[in-house]
Order: structure tokens, then sequence, then C-alpha cells
């Protein structure tokens, strides 16, 4: 019986339409990575930069058009506590989401930057944002973020109301700051990854089975917006996402078995 539908997956795979529901599978990710965790295109590649969660190595990872691996380095001043998102910014720099808290019990948080011009070697040192959380601010679980007017918008992983943190872009030690708060409409809605347009127009959410396109908001107040939701017919550990263009944007899940571990696009419009 695995086998058969083993099988069946497979025929599903290679047929012609390379489609699962309206997610267009581009490649599948080599077999070593099965965590995977978030992904982001930073300036001028084509390369998708992924990482791995908690419990796994402390290296930034770039995967060619394949879904194998291209660039593997080694963030030598860095552990993964627990890497949960990837987001860049104008200049090509990549910033690693060091902030997940499943158990809730995290003090501190880390954002590294690597910067562009280490993207080609093999091992980097990157420079470190630390901060905590305000005062009234409860522990939550943080998955996913992404950079805009450089500040980072850090969004916590919630099966109701979740938080969005706001964190400055500069290397030291700071306090967030609590930037608001959200419900989305519906069930089975914690937000597995996140990303902005190049332009700034466009917010995108992510979570299992769907997606969230957030547009025609008010400078950072993003939920302001009109929101739309797309359902994906199709529910895998999806873990990250990221623009490739302004209206085609790529996302990962992480593996199970012989099923995820794949490269999506899918077009907004």
């Amino acid at each position: 019986m695995i086998y058969i539908k083993r099988l069946i997956f497979l025929i599903f795979i290679v047929s012609s339409c390379q489609s699962t529901g309206q997610l267009k599978i581009e490649s599948r990710i080599i077999n070593e990575l099965k965590e995977v965790s978030a992904a982001e295109i930073s300036k001028d590649s084509g390369i998708v930069w992924v990482i791995q969660d908690a419990g796994n190595s402390n290296h930034l990872i770039g995967l060619d058009n394949d879904g194998d691996v291209a660039r593997n380095i080694l963030i030598s001043n860095a552990k993964n506590k627990d890497w949960e998102d990837l987001t860049s910014d104008n200049e090509g720099n990549i910033y690693i989401g060091d902030f997940g808290n499943n158990k809730k019990k995290r003090k501190t948080f880390k954002i590294y930057k690597v910067n562009h011009a280490d993207l080609n070697t093999d091992s980097a040192v990157a420079e470190i944002i630390e901060f905590t959380l305000p005062k009234e601010q409860k522990p939550e679980d943080f998955e996913s973020f992404f950079i805009y007017n450089n500040s980072f918008y850090i969004f916590s992983k919630e099966k109701k109301k979740f938080s969005v943190l706001k964190v400055k872009n500069s290397i030291g030690k700071q306090v967030a700051e609590l930037h608001s708060e959200y419900n989305l409409s519906g069930k089975s809605n914690k937000v597995t990854s996140a990303d902005i347009s190049d332009n700034g127009k466009t917010v995108i959410l992510l979570n299992h089975d769907k997606l969230w396109k957030i547009t025609n908001f008010e400078t950072d107040d993003f939920f302001s917006g009109a929101i739309t939701e797309h359902k994906f017919d199709h529910n895998s550990q999806k873990e990250g996402i990221c623009f490739k263009t302004d209206s085609t944007i790529i996302i990962t899940d992480e593996r199970k078995d012989s099923e995820g571990g794949y490269i999506y696009s899918f077009n907004l419009n």
C-alpha cells in the first residue's frame, strides 16, 4: 500500500503540468536538506538562499535551479539556536532570523547579517543584531520577518491573534517595539514565513496550505490594507516564501519521507 501511494505521488510529480494546486513545482531540494525553513532571493542573484532550523548546522545555503547546493557558507560566529527565516536588503545583504522560540523560554533573540561581499565565500563572519522583548510583550514563537524602510518586522506564529515586532536594522543590542497585533480570519492561520515586494507595495504571509496577500496599506500599517487569501489546495510543511518578481513568488516546504522538499513558484496575479 505504501509503495502504491508513493508511485501515485511520483506519477503526479512528473506529470506534464508540474503543479500542485496553484503551485508550480520548479525543482526538488536535495535529500540532505530535509528541514528547509526559509527562502530568499537576494539582489542580482538567481540563487534561492535557504537555511535549516533548530538542531541543524550554522550554514547559509544557496540552491540552483535544479535544487542542488551552489553555495554553502559557514557562519563561523553564529550558532543555529533556532533559525527560522531569511530576508535581504537593497544592497543584497542576507539576514538570518534566529528567533524561533517553541518552548517560549528565550530571553534574547538574534539576527545575523551576512554581507553581500561574503556570499561567494565558504565561510563568513556575520554582524549581529540582538534584541529582547518589550516589557509588555509575552514570550512567543517568532518564525518570519522581512525588512522595510531599514527596520525588521517580525511575526509570531500563533493560532489566533499574532504579534508583530519592530526591530531597527542596527548592529548591537536593543529592545524590540511591539508594532501591532492582528487576527487573520478563518482557521489554521499560523504564519510560517513572510516577505515584502521590492517595490514595498505587497506583503505576503505563508501558511501550510495558503498565503495572504496584503496591498494598499499606508506606510508600515500593513493590516490597514486589503487582505486576500490564496488557498493552495495542497497541505505540507511550507516554511519559506520570498518574492522572485513583484508578481511571482518562491515557496519551499520541508521534506517528510517521499513528500515535500520542493521549490515551488506561484503567480500572485
